[in-house]
Parts: C-alpha cells; sequence; structure tokens
C-alpha cells in the first residue's frame, strides 16, 4: 500500500499524522507547496492512497475503518 500525506504541519495535518502513526500505517509525508500545487489542491492536508486523493474527512475515515 502506496500512502502519501501532503502536509504544511497545521493542525488538521498533524492531527492526520498523529491518527495514521497510532494505526501503524506507513506513510510518506510531502511538504514541498510546488508539487501540491501541480496537483491543484485547493485545502490541506490531503492523503493519497494508492493514488486515490482523499480530502481530510475522507482521510480521517479511512484511517479509523483500518484493519492491520
Amino acid at each position: 500500500m502506496d500512502v502519501v500525506l501532503y502536509s504544511t504541519h497545521c493542525p488538521k495535518c498533524n492531527v492526520l499524522e498523529t491518527k495514521l502513526k497510532q494505526k501503524n500505517i506507513q506513510y510518506q509525508i510531502v511538504e514541498d507547496i510546488d508539487i501540491m500545487q501541480t496537483k491543484n489542491f485547493m485545502t490541506l492536508p490531503q492523503l493519497e492512497i494508492n493514488g486515490e486523493i482523499k480530502d481530510f474527512k475522507e482521510a480521517i475515515d479511512w484511517i479509523n475503518a483500518f484493519e492491520e
């Protein structure tokens, strides 16, 4: 599974990062604003799972439902 967190370390970004760690989900973090702009992100954080982009709410729902 390929998981990428696009983050500026805002409060919501930190919530997602904490939840990913709590569930022991391996992820990469991307902090490069230029990359985020090329993906046309209007809000952050965004979580990319196997190429599928999820906004904050969708990401929280996915993490909460995640089973190892």
